[in-house]
């Protein structure tokens, strides 16, 4: 066992430890290694407070049984939300509170298994359909990051992890849940871009679409002034939608300043992605945001990202590029080479207009 005095004279480069959860249980130390400290510390930008009672909320079974003036009134909202706010919450879907509840349990179980049994799953490659580690990229951040991750390829292929025990019927549940929510979602956001309604998912190649299930797992930490869990960041893919097990820690945003954001129970987090700005000519933002670390309880947050085919071409939408000979405002690619590009930070800052740089999530 690691001694506090031993912590602190931690190497820059970090010893093998496989996980946040292993080091924490293994040290009980006061501090952090120092190989966990991040810098600049963006704590120290303005902070707005408590944005649920600011952030969109979109109702919607009013899309799919409401009067045309209800889900007109509603493809308005959308609209509002994604080119505001960048992410709005969504209620009375059909992902239901128990689903997502076992979800999370299941995640603490794969969490919760020895090391050794985790290190079956670990992957090295963006492309890998099962990767289950720590950081995001250690041979691009100086600094490691406070978190686990298990990420999983569950569109168009299955992919999950064989244990724990109904671990797979749970998480292929949970995801095809999702995925419906957001099918209805892109359809009434092509509607708010003036496009036909199926526009976004042809586009996207959706029937194919990469849908990546990711959970975060954000042990107590003892200095959690000195860590980050995830540092800003966008999301690939066309919007991602997120819960958590009940303890704070997301932040977004909004006008140049940071919310916090509380999800309630039985409510999905939607975040507006890259590859719908890039779809919308800009129009529609994908949204900054970051995780905090706190010392008093695990957080632990499960994504959806839900993209276009891999080897489908982005590019922004004819129709929404001006009549005046103006150029469309992002280069196209392919979603497979957008992935690769950023893995190894060579995503080009044209992609927008500030200078945060995209990444995974």
């Amino acid at each position: 066992m690691a001694s506090a005095m031993s912590m602190k004279a931690s190497p820059v480069h970090p010893p093998k430890i496989t996980t946040v959860k292993a080091l924490v249980e293994s040290t009980g130390s006061s501090s952090i290694p120092s190989f966990y400290n991040f810098t600049p510390y963006l704590r120290d930008e303005p902070i707005a407070g408590d944005a649920e009672d600011s952030v969109p909320i979109i109702d919607i079974s009013l899309l799919v049984s409401g009067t045309p003036e209800q889900q007109s009134q509603i493809i308005h909202q959308l609209s509002n939300a994604c080119s505001d706010w960048g992410c709005f919450m969504v209620i009375n879907h059909d992902v239901t509170e128990s689903l997502t509840k076992a979800m999370i349990a299941s995640f603490q179980e794969f969490f919760d298994l020895p090391e050794e049994e985790k290190k079956e799953f670990q992957g090295n490659h963006v492309m890998d359909p099962i990767r289950c580690g720590t950081g995001f990229n250690p041979s691009m951040n100086k600094a490691n990051y406070w978190r686990d991750f298990l990420k999983c390829f569950a569109h168009p292929e299955f992919h999950t992890p064989n244990k724990p025990a109904g671990f797979s019927e749970i998480a292929r549940d949970f995801s095809k849940k999702n995925r419906e929510v957001i099918i209805i979602l892109l359809k009434a956001i092509s509607k708010s871009l003036g496009l036909e309604e199926s526009y976004v998912e042809k586009a996207a190649n959706f029937e194919l679409g990469l849908q990546l299930l990711a959970a975060n797992y954000y042990p107590a930490c003892p200095e959690p002034e000195k860590a980050i869990g995830i540092p800003a960041h966008y999301d690939h893919g066309l919007l991602t939608t997120l819960v958590n097990n009940g303890v704070s820690g997301l932040q977004v945003k909004h006008n140049e300043k940071w919310f916090n954001v509380n999800i309630p129970p039985n409510v999905l987090f939607v975040q507006v992605a890259d590859h719908l700005e890039i779809l919308s000519n800009g129009k529609y933002k994908s949204i900054a945001h970051r995780a905090l670390v706190n010392n008093k309880a695990t957080r632990m947050s499960i994504a959806l990202a839900h993209g276009p085919a891999l080897d489908t071409v982005m590019r922004p939408a004819p129709e929404l590029v001006g009549n005046e000979g103006d150029q469309p405002a992002y280069v196209e690619m392919t979603y497979r080479k957008f992935l690769e590009l950023q893995q190894t930070g060579r995503l080009s800052s044209k992609f927008r207009s500030d200078t945060e740089q995209s990444k995974a999530v």
